[in-house]
C-alpha cells in the first residue's frame, strides 16, 4: 500500500527529507571514492552517453527523409 505525501505528518516529512539528504551525501562520497564525476551518475548508476557513428546518423537521416517524402506524396 502506497502512502501519499498528503497523509504524512510534518515530523515524518522532515525525517524523510533528512534521510534523502543523507543518501545524497553518501552517494557524493561514493562517487568521489570511485572517481566517477557526479554529473555522470544518477541514483548510483553510470550515465555515460553513447556516441552514434556518422554512418548510423546518415542511415537515420535517409530513413526520415524517405518517410516524409512518402507522407508528402500521399497529400497530393
Amino acid at each position: 500500500m502506497a502512502i501519499s505525501l498528503r497523509d504524512l505528518t510534518v515530523a515524518q516529512l522532515k525525517k524523510a527529507t533528512a534521510i534523502k539528504e543523507r543518501m545524497e551525501q553518501l552517494e557524493k562520497e561514493l562517487t568521489g571514492i570511485l572517481g566517477i564525476p557526479e554529473a555522470l551518475t544518477l541514483g548510483g548508476m553510470d550515465r555515460r552517453r553513447r556516441k552514434m557513428s556518422a554512418a548510423a546518423r546518415a542511415k537515420i537521416s535517409v530513413a526520415a527523409k524517405a518517410r516524409w517524402a512518402k507522407i508528402r506524396a500521399g497529400k497530393k
